[in-house]
């Protein structure tokens, strides 16, 4: 009996040994040739790549390397920044196993005076203040590229500065505008047309606008010539048309097919150009009213633009200087978050725009395309003519005499999206021409040059003898980012603003709700008795120098009474910001004894109970 008892142990303990061994083979093996299940149970999909972004790293031609650098120890009292960093690195591990081995991350806690913080630095990471101890908070990401064959350049590196929880939405977006630019040989290629002096003169020594300047930072800007353009070249990513004005046909003809042809266009026109050199009449008696415009083009897209009408905003005014004296310019106007469209990447993150003698965009009666707001005036605006502005360029104050608003937002830029036809149906037998685009082709379209002009948006001044420039408004922002945008592929283009991973309580909010209702009436009533009970006792009290001796027994009773009562009304508004909340503390309450006591009950009644069944089981098999 007692060998037997040996050899079945012996093949127990053999039989366990190749278990553990097997389950080891396994574990092995499915953590390097099998994916392991990922199940997005949120109610937004949060965790979920957009198709966009999933082509965006299936397309990848080369390995990158990204590193998210979170100032771990100096946020440990900031947890709604903890928990964004989470938020953010969830994403980017989702991108990495996406990516099956072409994107490797690596997460870094700069500390300070670290090496690691100065290679935070040095990557581009914008540090802010406000962690523990005063310390810099880092929470950024660097990219790098390595090229992949010899004469591809050396190696190129990007940067997400900050990740601003406010811009959560465009989360994914930021990171993958990052993987798209970072698998990009070289510098996008950009186009620029137009009537404007913005690229400088340098033969008598004036530099370019401020915007071209920081468009060439990030860009290779080509400029074009309208006299001599027949057709824009599929290498142009985006095209800048700035002040299009008396364009020969052959041009506007290139901008109907580049745009049909799935080309980006950015289209800025204005009623009245105030950086237009040219005289208001020439010397053969021909009159121009610096006014812009591409009729046929516009004709064909359904859009209604008025070259003649400018847009005053009373309420929006920016204040400017005139003869000495300090006024509020009617047809020059600040728009700020109110009127910029934070649901859209453009405009998101911008906190000022600054336009001047803006016109305004809308669709015609039968139009078939869509036209989304990014910038817009205020319910405050009316339209004019353009000549009753001219008229006041001396006196600006004089346009608000008579102002009736219109009440209407008036749209300043917008995306135009749809089907758009060619205005040139005459020239449907020439080779290689489009009658119409695809259905998502999109323009976009801006009713001011002068928001471009530096004296909008920015200011020269010199430090140590360099010059130096001082940003006042988001204008170069805006334009950068318009380009930015556009010069993606069409996977990144398609992709939209999430909703943030920071759920509302609503049945709390329904509960605040429901208790104000119930005693806001109540707590009003207590107030406004209370009020009457200080006003009666300040009259009852005696004045100021007098005698004490003044106040009669029945005014002293008095008074003690209406002190009681005050008190009585304290304590009952307290009671009743007590009852405000008990509803929600009785939710808390519930809440709670659901995750730590029932659900956990549930599982251990479960557990016992299947536990049971088998223990029965084996009994009856016996």
């Amino acid at each position: 009996m007692r060998r037997k008892h040996i050899g079945r142990r012996t093949l127990l303990v053999a039989a366990l040994v190749a278990l553990t061994l097997a389950f080891i083979g396994v574990t092995l093996a499915g953590s390097r040739w099998l994916r392991a299940a990922r199940i997005d149970l949120t109610a937004d999909h949060l965790y979920t790549l957009t198709p966009g972004t999933q082509h965006i790293i299936d397309g990848l031609h080369r390995p990158l390397k990204l590193t998210l650098y979170f100032s771990d120890h100096a946020t440990r009292d900031l947890p709604q920044l903890r928990s964004y960093e989470q938020r953010v690195r969830e994403m980017l591990q989702e991108m990495v196993a996406r990516s099956r081995g072409r994107i490797r991350l690596q997460v870094i806690d700069p500390v300070p005076y670290s090496d690691d913080e100065a290679s935070a630095e040095g990557g581009g990471l914008t540090p802010v203040n406000g962690g523990s101890n005063g310390e810099r908070v880092f929470f950024g990401l660097v990219g790098s590229a390595l090229p992949v064959g010899e004469g591809e350049g050396e190696e190129r590196s990007l940067s997400v500065p900050f990740f601003d929880p406010t811009r959560e939405t465009f989360l994914e977006y930021d990171i993958a505008k990052l993987l798209y630019e970072l698998d990009q040989p070289s510098k996008p290629h950009i186009g620029l047309l137009s009537s404007l002096p913005l690229a400088g003169n340098p033969a008598i020594g004036a530099p370019p606008w401020a915007v071209v300047q920081q468009l060439e930072q990030l860009f290779d800007v080509k400029t074009l010539d309208a006299g001599s353009l027949t057709r824009v070249g599929n290498d142009i990513q985006v095209l800048l048309v700035v002040h299009p004005k008396r364009l020969p046909e052959a041009a506007v003809y290139a901008l109907d097919q580049y745009v049909l042809r799935g080309g980006h266009l950015v289209v800025f026109v204005d009623p009245d150009a105030e950086l237009d050199t040219t005289p208001y009449v020439d010397s053969n008696g021909v009159t121009d009213d610096h006014d812009s415009s591409l009729p046929r083009l516009f004709a064909a897209w359904g859009v209604a633009f008025d070259p003649k009408s400018v847009v005053l905003d009373r309420s929006r005014a920016l204040q400017i200087e005139l003869a000495g004296s300090s006024l509020n310019h009617p047809a020059m106007l600040g728009l700020g978050p109110q009127e910029l469209n934070h649901t859209d990447v453009v405009t998101a993150s911008l906190q000022r725009v600054n336009v001047s003698t803006t016109g305004s965009f809308d669709l015609a009666p039968d139009a078939q395309n869509r036209l989304l707001p990014l910038i817009q005036s205020s319910a405050e605006a009316e339209k004019v003519p353009a000549e009753r502005v001219l008229e006041a360029a001396s006196d600006p104050t004089s346009l608000l005499q008579g102002y009736r608003p219109d009440n209407q937002h008036y749209v300043i830029a917008a995306r135009l999206r749809g089907t758009l036809r060619s205005a040139f149906p005459q020239r449907a037998g020439t080779p290689g021409h489009l009658a119409q685009s695809g259905p998502d082709a999109e323009v976009v379209l801006v009713a001011d040059t002068d928001l471009l002009s530096d004296r909008l948006w920015v200011e020269t001044q010199t430090f140590l003898g360099q010059p130096m420039l001082s940003v006042f408004a988001n204008n170069g922002d805006f334009v950068t980012n318009l380009v930015d945008n556009l010069s993606g592929s069409s996977a990144l283009l398609s992709i939209r603003g999430r909703s943030a991973s920071q759920r509302p309580f609503t049945r709390v909010r329904a509960l605040q709700a429901a208790a104000d209702q119930k005693f806001l009436l109540k707590k009003q009533e207590l107030e406004r008795e209370l009020a009457e009970t200080r006003q009666r006792l300040d009259e009852l009290q005696p004045a100021k120098g007098g005698r004490p001796n003044a106040t009669s027994a029945q005014q002293k009773s008095e008074i003690e009474q209406f002190q009681q009562r005050r008190l009585a009304i304290n304590k009952e508004l307290r009671d009743v910001q007590h009852q405000l909340n008990a509803e929600i503390d009785a939710l808390g309450l519930r809440l709670k004894v659901v995750n730590i006591v029932l659900v956990p009950a549930l599982v251990t009644l479960v557990g016992l109970l299947y536990g049971w069944r088998r223990v029965r089981y084996s009994r009856s098999r016996r």
